[in-house]
């Protein structure tokens, strides 16, 4: 089983060297991104499947979510395969640039920061345009304490789906399983919507993702907690990790999403701010139940709170997932596997 010890070594630096990429460059907006190619594709498909009698739209939207999801796949692996065989750096270096595509820890930090800054200087049109960029709520008229409430609840909840998750997947399966990945996500945030358009034909790409972000979603709120943890021994942080993983516990499941509201969950105890509560979209209200209680108002401090606590979640993250690799690397070196 030496093989298996390799590959999990390997799988480790190539993810710890990913890191490194999108830390630095991030997503350039001048190269081509899978995720927007992937998105073209699905558009494409969606509207020369998306049509007939609700089962026709179940099995076609089945369809698609298989299509897409197995298809970047191959396409990712082969293509990496094809690299490889004209020369080993070449398809080296391509992986390493596919596994950064699939993170997005400096482009999280930076929309947070795009809407702090403003916001901090009393520029609200400029917040409020800011968050409209990465949340689908009508900002028009949000106060600080609301245009707050969206930027910590897209840095919790995208803390997983960007970051956490294509971690998870790219150190089972390197860059074609984080790409799938990033397929199944781009797939639900497209057409897993529930409406009329949508709740036959997205119905396999929602409960898609639910499955995918299961388990990160529990391990990043438990690495939340434990970088409050952290962050306040090292910085004197006033994180309130004491009983906030026990709320967490009791609030996740009133959430909507049976995923969103782990993050977003322990990211409001850990606070001591409310999230959640009512939102609108295109004129229509929208009501969801209230994560954390209100022990704080929100203002624009809470942005830069929750992007460190994202990085430190991030960080405990891999180094968990690290852990667990090199246990099983020590394990198999020995000869009991």
């Amino acid at each position: 089983m030496m093989w298996l010890s390799d590959y999990l070594t390997t799988a480790l630096c190539m993810v710890a060297v990913a890191i490194v990429i999108d830390l630095v460059v991030g997503d350039p907006r001048s190269l081509p991104h899978p995720v927007v190619m992937i998105g073209h594709a699905i558009s494409t498909l969606e509207k020369r499947w998306n049509q007939g009698s609700q089962q026709r739209r179940r099995l076609s939207g089945f369809m698609l979510t298989t299509t897409t999801v197995l298809g970047t796949f191959a396409v990712a692996w082969w293509g990496l395969a094809l690299l490889t065989w004209l020369h080993p750096w070449l398809g080296l270096m391509a992986e390493l640039w596919l596994l950064a595509t699939a993170l997005a820890i400096k482009g999280l930090a930076e929309a947070g920061r795009a809407i702090a800054v403003p916001l901090a200087q009393g520029d609200f049109p400029a917040a409020r345009r800011a968050l409209s960029m990465v949340v689908g709520r009508d900002t028009e008229q949000l106060d600080e304490a609301e245009i707050t409430r969206g930027a910590v609840e897209t840095i919790a909840e995208n803390s997983v789906d960007g970051i956490t998750a294509p971690l998870f997947f790219a150190l089972l399966g390197g860059a074609p399983l984080a790409l799938a990945y990033k397929a199944i996500n781009t797939l639900d945030s497209m057409v897993g919507h529930r409406n009329s358009r949508f709740n036959d034909f997205g119905y396999a790409s929602a409960k898609l993702d639910d499955i995918a972000n299961w388990l990160p979603a529990r391990l990043t709120a438990l690495c939340l907690w434990g970088a409050g943890i952290a962050l306040n021994c090292i910085h004197q942080a006033r994180f309130r990790w004491q009983g906030a993983l026990t709320k967490t516990c009791q609030q996740a499941p009133r959430h909507p999403s049976p995923n969103a509201g782990w993050p977003e969950a322990m990211v409001a105890n850990l606070l001591g701010v409310q999230l959640g509560g009512t939102n609108v979209y295109q004129g229509t209200v929208s009501h969801r139940a209230t994560l954390g209680s209100p022990r704080e108002p929100l203002k624009v401090v809470h942005i830069d709170r929750a992007i460190r606590l994202m990085h430190g979640a991030w960080l405990l993250f891999f180094l968990l997932m690290a852990c667990v690799f090199m246990g099983i690397v020590t394990i198999t070196s020995r000869g009991v596997i």
